[in-house]
């Protein structure tokens, strides 16, 4: 039995018709199959090796944190140097009133946690989300996923949870003095990058404020640089309550954080104690991993070319075929005529050795999601082989 063998017979699938690049080695902006192929990775493992596929700085940090200890302790309990350390780069890069982190190991785990604060705060049950967003897999995530066609299968879902739409202001009518918590994506990603507007967040974070909601914004997609900021919300002055990360914090390591002020993260110290606890979240190694990653972001100025990166590969990737590019910084969404041409391009980019992919609640379009340092001399080559697909493809 070969490794694809095994792979499809003894590793659990997601989909009938996984991409099966047998993979042999990553670094930097490329991918390295087992024949000795190079791929250009262009989604980062959507969106998150957002510095590139190991960084000097963040696998030197990794190994000095295996060089001492691992696990030690459940979360919450021991003192740890790689935990403080990511808790106060952050505390540094966001406003005073989200100092507060709460590490746990994935995205999904951070909006369950983010649901739990909002709930405990709030002293109320509803929870108003999105048409069209994603925010994880997860009972409670799902429920608060706009795509029902991920969601009828699990039913019955959390109670209590109603869907707006995306930009609509009419829509924050919903938001009431009965609701625990607003999430939404700043940009959402799945739903194919729909950027939200100046006015729409404005007036969310006017509405949440005079009902007493607590706005969640779910960057585990748009947070640590993809946009051309550390956080998306930053575009727009306009700052949450809760903030959840994931993805791209840990440099390739997983981790996931929903981060509030020290105040209310407080109330899941007692009534009851241990209000939120986890036994691998804050993992030492991969603290140490996401500290070196947000300090490599800074130290290397990455931030500074982000948009005129996208800039480029957008210009570049141009083609009659394309109905519309939706794009912030380094995340964007190429769209067609339907999601068959989708699915032709992607594969086409495939044998060209460019990772691309779908989104679930768009295929229409395909994503594209390069680490925020590629160079301009890889965007051009990138880009040429994906218009090359579309050629090929229409």
């Amino acid at each position: 039995m070969d490794s694809k063998d095994v792979f499809i017979k003894h590793v659990a699938q997601t989909s009938p018709f996984p991409l099966k690049i047998e993979v042999e080695k990553a670094e930097g902006t490329y991918i390295f199959d087992k024949e000795g192929k190079k791929y250009f990775d262009l989604i980062s493992g959507i969106a998150v090796t957002n510095i590139g596929h190991r960084h000097p700085k963040v696998v030197a940090a990794i190994k000095e944190q295996v060089d001492k200890y691992l696990h030690v302790m459940a979360y919450g309990e021991f003192v740890q140097d790689s935990q403080n350390g990511l808790a106060k780069e952050l505390a540094k890069l966001l406003p005073s009133t989200l100092d507060c982190c709460y590490f746990v190991n994935s995205g999904t785990e951070a909006i369950e946690g983010a649901l739990k604060l909002a709930k405990r705060v709030t002293e109320r049950t509803e929870i108003i989300s999105c048409h069209k967003s994603y925010h994880g897999s997860t009972h409670g995530s799902l429920s608060v996923s706009g795509n029902e066609t991920k969601k009828y299968r699990y039913r019955p879902l959390l109670p209590d949870v109603k869907f707006m739409h995306f930009n609509k202001l009419e829509d924050l009518e919903l938001v009431t003095e009965k609701t625990a918590a607003v999430l939404v994506e700043p940009i959402q990603g799945d739903a194919g990058v729909r950027i939200g507007s100046q006015e729409f967040l404005e007036a969310l974070r006017l509405k949440c404020t005079e009902t007493g909601a607590q706005l969640i914004f779910d960057e585990i997609q748009t947070g640590i640089g993809r946009t051309g900021k550390m956080f998306a919300f930053e575009h727009y002055g306009v700052v949450p309550d809760i903030l959840a990360l994931a993805k791209g914090l840990g440099g390739g390591m997983p981790i996931g954080s929903f981060i509030s002020s020290h105040e209310k993260m407080n109330l899941f110290t007692h009534d009851p104690i241990l209000g939120h606890i986890t036994t691998f979240g804050g993992h030492p190694v991969v603290c140490a991993s996401a500290w070196a990653n947000l300090k490599a972001i800074q130290e290397e100025n990455m931030l500074e070319h982000v948009e005129q990166k996208g800039q480029l590969l957008e210009e570049t990737i141009a083609h009659p075929a394309v109905k519309e590019i939706r794009r912030k910084g380094l995340m964007l969404a190429v769209e067609f005529e339907n999601a068959d041409l989708v699915q032709k391009i992607v594969h086409a980019c495939l044998d060209k050795g460019i990772i691309t992919f779908w989104f679930l609640s768009c295929p229409e379009s395909f994503r594209l999601a390069p680490p925020i340092n590629i160079s301009d001399e890889d965007i051009l080559e990138a880009g040429k082989r994906i218009k090359e697909a579309i050629m090929a493809s229409c």
